[in-house]
């Protein structure tokens, strides 16, 4: 991953996602562009994915942590 897309947050990949499929259904552009474009929506949904694992993962922290504070007398 490079240093722009490690500085990318679920909020603009999503969106340069959102553009991505735009563009793809719009069509008229040439097979290699629409190639590109296609991987980088591929990137782009794996990026989110990542980001949305790791807000999956603190909310379940969060929530085991809460739970064990409960149990606490």
């Amino acid at each position: 991953m490079s240093e722009v897309e490690r500085d990318l947050d679920y909020e603009a990949a999503r969106d340069e996602l959102a553009a991505v499929v735009a563009k793809l259904e719009a069509g008229g552009q040439s097979l290699e562009d629409s190639l590109a474009l296609w991987e980088r929506g591929e990137h782009l949904a794996r990026l989110c994915e990542r980001h949305l694992a790791g807000a999956r993962e603190r909310v379940e922290s969060a929530l085991a942590a809460a739970a064990d504070s409960d149990d606490r007398p």
